[in-house]
């Protein structure tokens, strides 16, 4: 469990959703999964239908399910944070509520999309579901898919609410981090694999990972070197990982497709993407098992 210095864990899993062969929400599968995860994955923390967990295509009662099913697999072995963003304030509040009453830690809460309102707008979205529960929220800045980001001085007014506790970081922005993270108690968790060490060595807790899907070892092994004083063999694990990481998260497929497919590969439970995602073909399902291997000595045939 995490402590208050890490309110969602450290080694943080974006998990996918399992699906059934017929594309049905396979709670048996999560909770495998999950156990999967906590136990063997190097993970101290899961995030539930956050965009790897495809949560544009699942409903609402899949999403508490999903929770509900985890929390039961999981119980006090890690945290869970269930994924509760939209571009409504109002269906937000809803889901985080639902998410609480079902077992989460904690809720992750994306800036509302497509809209692209002021910032002033979307610290008080922030601020309306933080008011709604009584569990530590993380925010979620990741313009390049919302088309607006959190700015930093947004990020230190809303650190003075009591409940925003996280920050979920994919603004590719160190220096911006940097400073509300010299400025508040916020734990600033990279969601960007590439830059878990870079953020770890100025100040964040962790990160918030899909490639820990199937890697998560690999990956938590480079913040306890690093942690450990011995910053070569830190950069050396990081450097190492880097050619998976590219495979899953930066060449053409998103991060759901390509961890659906490795973990699909390992015997692990995961089932079909939901259109319109499409599944990986094989070529790329072969090319992704080399990389993994390479990142992690194991071989997954």
């Amino acid at each position: 469990m995490s402590t208050t210095t890490e309110p969602f864990g450290r080694t943080v899993c974006a998990m996918v959703t399992p699906f059934t062969a017929d594309g049905a929400l396979d709670l048996d599968g999560a909770q495998r999964l999950a156990g999967h995860l906590v136990t063997e994955g190097g993970c101290d923390g899961l995030v539930l239908s956050g965009t790897t967990g495809e949560s544009p295509t699942t409903t609402d009662a899949e999403k508490t399910a999903l929770v509900t099913a985890v929390a039961e697999a999981v119980g006090d072995r890690a945290r869970i944070t269930a994924g509760v963003g939209s571009a409504d304030t109002r269906h937000t509040v809803e889901l985080a509520r639902a998410a609480e009453r079902a077992g989460a830690h904690g809720v992750l809460v994306v800036t509302p999309y497509y809209s692209r309102p002021p910032q002033e707008d979307i610290a008080e979205h922030f601020r309306t579901v933080a008011d709604a529960v009584g569990v530590p929220v993380m925010l979620y800045d990741i313009p390049g898919r919302t088309g607006t980001r959190i700015e930093p001085d947004t990020m230190l007014r809303l650190a003075e609410h009591p409940r925003v506790a996280g920050v979920k970081d994919c603004a590719y922005d160190l220096l911006g981090s940097s400073k509300v993270i010299a400025a508040t108690g916020l734990a600033y968790y990279s969601g960007c694999e590439e830059l878990n060490l870079p953020l770890r060595a100025v100040g964040g807790t962790g990160y918030v990972s899909t490639v820990a899907n199937v890697a998560g070892p690999a990956l938590a092994a480079v913040l306890d070197a690093f942690d450990r004083g011995e910053n070569a063999e830190a950069t050396r694990l990081h450097q190492r990982v880097l050619p998976l990481v590219e495979q899953m998260m930066g060449a053409g497929l998103p991060g759901t497709v390509t961890a659906k497919a490795l973990l699909g590969a390992l015997g692990l439970p995961a089932g079909p993407v939901r259109a319109p995602l499409r599944a990986a073909t094989q070529e790329r399902t072969e090319a992704l098992l080399e990389a993994y291997e390479e990142a992690t000595g194991a071989d997954g045939r």
